[in-house]
């Protein structure tokens, strides 16, 4: 027994670690490595500067096509359970004073969520339709990577955004993770945020708490600037773990590069005096000097697993949770960063809002290889368990993702066989193409290289990915027959998979004479389908 109890200790020993980098807005052309890559240019022309991260992409295996949702809640939701966001609820990213049945202290109504939001901003006469509603707190019943992963020690940092800003029971020491420093909220201040994370006064009075559980700020550094700080704990949870008798899991959620544009005084002078700044309309050197402090973090981390000798039985995952923000000006110039040569930017369903940086790098294992196969956010929970040696068995039974494993030997394996992709955001949002756009609800569907957005105020949009990356043309009056298949496929989706209360339905205060009024026509109705009703609710009773 003891030689069993001895072979058991060594073989899980052997396991490799897992460090699973999320950072926040960043696009798919702020890595150099990408940027490179998609427009053919050398690296010492390009204005932002990771070279920690390239490297990492270099001698990983890189994912050309990959996809998140258009926002981070939703985003996050999917990575920790590998399910579609809309299963959960995650349907758009909320501010802290976002009102739900549970912090305004009221009983939800039979078939909806505690931490469901109102009906909010949906009786303007000029707008067609009423939003849909959104759940902000991951349901406690979920399965997340941390609770799934049993031979794993699981940590947390970073943003978390997932926990009902500050509801008690909804934290990630609720949902498996031991947390080292993190902070619910879709932002944070990059100076002087402890206090703010440490605070316990809660925002909404009629919570049915004592007190917020909104975070908290993690061991002292002695760092100033937020994205230090982080990496230093970082660091210091590595080189505890050197000896432990469980292999880790970091699931290390960056601040960077969301706003506030906050970054050092010589990061912003090293770039506001570079000669390439400029390249690709990418000219912010705040923004620029916050990406370098994220590329130093992760060459801290790799550093660390240097010389605490665990870099060769470390397997790191880096994605971001949308695409970049880009905030055209008057003249259509982006003042953030640029996404270019794809199209829009975060909270859109246009390539620029939701494909991202993926990789994998694992090279005592996997060689250095490119992966041009669509896959998605869904899969990084499956991925997870299949690089521990763990079985995907019941996760087959319930996730909507595909173990990428398979692709990490072979690009072209066949065994990693999804062709369809989703999303759906049934929000009026205040971004567009132009400054000041209003830009109504969408879903969109992904099959093979085409790809379908539904505007719900009456208009399809659809696209050859393979031979139009930059969606500049819009082929729905040439293409009715595959229209009318993606249509159904995405009604069908919705029907099956959005529970009824976060669809998008008519206003009736609706007033189509106002001169303001935003146009609508009922493009279902145009299609011979009924408006979607989506599915019943999952919650059987009120809460």
């Amino acid at each position: 027994m003891l030689c069993a109890n001895q072979l058991v200790a060594k073989e899980s020993s052997t396991k490799p670690n897992i460090i699973f980098i999320l950072a926040d807005d960043l696009g798919y052309m702020d890595l150099a490595a990408y940027a490179s890559k998609i427009k053919n240019i050398d690296r010492s022309e390009l204005f932002y500067e990771t070279p920690h991260i390239d490297q990492l992409v270099d001698q990983g295996v890189m994912f050309t096509q990959a996809y998140a949702s258009n926002l981070c809640s939703p985003s996050r939701s999917s990575i920790i359970t590998g399910k579609h966001s809309s299963r959960h609820g995650f349907m758009t990213a909320t501010p802290g004073q976002y009102k739900t049945h549970y912090n305004q202290g009221q009983t939800p109504p039979t078939g909806f969520a505690a931490q469901d939001g109102f009906f909010h901003k949906t009786d303007r006469a000029p707008w067609p339709l009423t939003q849909g509603m959104t759940n902000i707190a991951l349901p406690l019943d979920e399965v997340t990577f941390a609770e799934a992963m049993t031979e794993y020690k699981s940590a947390f940092i970073g943003k978390w955004h997932l926990g009902g800003h500050g509801s008690k029971g909804f934290a990630p020491a609720d949902q498996g993770f031991e947390e080292i420093a993190w902070f619910d909220a879709g932002g944070s201040p990059y100076f002087n945020w402890r206090k703010r994370w440490d605070r316990k006064i809660k925002q909404h009075e009629k919570m049915a708490q004592s007190e917020l559980h909104q975070g908290k700020s993690g061991t002292a550094t002695g760092k100033d600037y937020l994205t230090d700080d982080l990496a230093e704990q970082a660091c210091q949870y590595i080189k505890q773990n050197q000896k432990a008798d469980k292999p880790f899991l970091l699931y290390f959620c960056q601040f960077a590069v969301h706003t506030p544009l906050q970054a050092k005084k010589a990061d912003i002078k090293h770039f506001a005096q570079k000669k390439t700044r400029g390249w690709n309309q990418q000219s912010n050197p705040t923004y620029a000097g916050m990406l370098k402090a994220m590329d130093d973090c992760v060459g801290a981390m790799i550093q660390t697993l240097k010389e605490s000798n665990q870099l060769d039985n470390t397997i790191i995952i880096f994605m971001s949770d949308n695409g970049g923000i880009v905030h055209p000006d008057e003249n259509g110039k982006a003042t953030i960063t640029n996404n270019t040569p794809l199209k829009g930017e975060k909270a859109l369903l246009y390539e620029g809002g939701i494909r991202v940086p993926l990789f994998i790098w694992y090279p005592s294992k996997y060689t250095a290889k490119t992966c041009n196969r669509a896959v998605d956010i869904n899969d990084i929970f499956p991925t997870l368990l299949d690089l521990s040696g763990q079985s995907l068995d019941s996760y087959k039974t319930y996730g909507d993702g595909q173990s990428l494993v398979p692709l990490l030997s072979d690009p072209q394996s066949k065994a990693y066989s999804r062709d369809s992709f989703y999303w759906h955001y049934p929000f009026y949002v205040q971004v567009g193409l132009t400054k000041g756009a209003l830009t109504a609800p969408r879903s969109a569907i992904r099959q093979g290289d085409w790809k379908l957005i539904l505007n719900w105020e009456g208009g399809l949009e659809l696209y050859n990915l393979k031979s139009d990356l930059a969606e500049a043309n819009n082929l729905s009056q040439q293409e009715p027959e595959r229209i009318k298949q993606l249509f159904k496929k995405l009604n069908h989706w919705i029907n099956s998979t959005v529970e009824t209360r976060y669809i998008p339905i008519s206003n009736p205060n609706y007033k189509a004479q106002l001169p303001k009024a935003r146009p609508f026509k009922n493009i279902f109705i145009e299609h011979q389908s009924p408006w979607p009703l989506g599915r019943t609710s999952r919650i059987k009773t009120s809460e």
